[in-house]
């Protein structure tokens, strides 16, 4: 925008629609500059271009002279304005307002206030497909943007300057499900392959862990028993292969004969 206010300074003259001359880099884009008496704006309106601006709109704040600077993006309307789940199908249209009293084109820009009519932006040539209805969209400064149905064919109605434009929904097209390829099959056997090897020898090394652990504990019952037979009657204790057993001294019982308290 800054490119097409220092070509304003060229024409200076008032009530009087210029075409803009536009860098060659910009081919396909359109600018266009008219400045006006705020009395004559407020009585009679614009239309210039694809824009009318009816009667009875007053300039804020107000001016003695103001500069509308018009603009039609064209190819180049996707480059600077994206919609969201939404296909631009017409170039972007923008108009905005400055002060011009002391020069052609100021530093201080100017707001629209509407108090009959609202302001009409026409859009010759849109390229939609059959069912598909445009609604309007309005962009804001900071990138945002706003969505609205159309009230009239292929025009837009706003209250204020801006940039503008018609819209459809895009649809979402779902991203389709890669088909796995011979190598990446035979990959993914190898993978099943050393998966099932790994489980396996995983087992193996479990059972052997759980063999241990139980000779281990076995063994320390056995030597907890052995603690406590010490602790009772002492016996002696002898090796039968590599266990340790108890043993007690043999005593064998003296014979004797009963002699009878009566003799025969």
């Amino acid at each position: 925008m800054e490119f097409l206010i220092k070509s304003c300074v060229r024409y200076p003259h008032t009530g009087k629609l210029y075409n803009l001359s536009l860098p060659a880099n910009f081919s396909g884009m359109e600018a266009s500059f008219l400045r006006i008496r705020s009395a004559k704006f407020w009585l009679g309106g614009v239309n210039f271009s694809s824009v009318y601006i009816p009667p009875l709109v007053v300039p804020m704040p107000y001016v003695k002279r103001i500069a509308i600077v018009y603009e039609n993006l064209g190819n180049w309307s996707s480059v600077y304005y994206q919609v969201s789940n939404y296909r631009l199908v017409a170039p972007v249209i923008g108009f905005l307002a400055y002060d011009s009293s002391s020069s052609a084109v100021g530093t201080q820009k100017i707001n629209f206030l509407t108090q009959g009519d609202s302001i009409v932006i026409q859009f010759p040539h849109i390229d939609v497909q059959e069912g598909e209805i445009p609604k309007c969209v309005e962009f804001g400064p900071d990138g945002s943007f706003w969505i609205k149905n159309m009230t009239g064919a292929n025009e837009c109605h706003t209250h204020g300057e801006g940039h503008f434009s018609l819209v459809v929904p895009s649809p979402i097209t779902p991203t389709p499900t890669p088909t796995p390829t011979p190598r990446a099959t035979r990959k993914n056997s190898e993978k099943w392959r050393k998966g099932l090897i790994a489980g396996i020898f995983g087992l193996i090394l479990l059972g052997l862990v759980m063999i241990g652990m139980y000779k281990l504990v076995r063994r320390r019952q056995l030597r907890a028993m052995e603690k406590q037979s010490e602790k009772g009657v002492g016996f002696d204790t002898f090796w039968v292969g590599s266990s340790k057993m108890p043993s007690a001294a043999m005593t064998r019982t003296q014979p004797y004969l009963e002699q009878a308290e009566y003799a025969p």
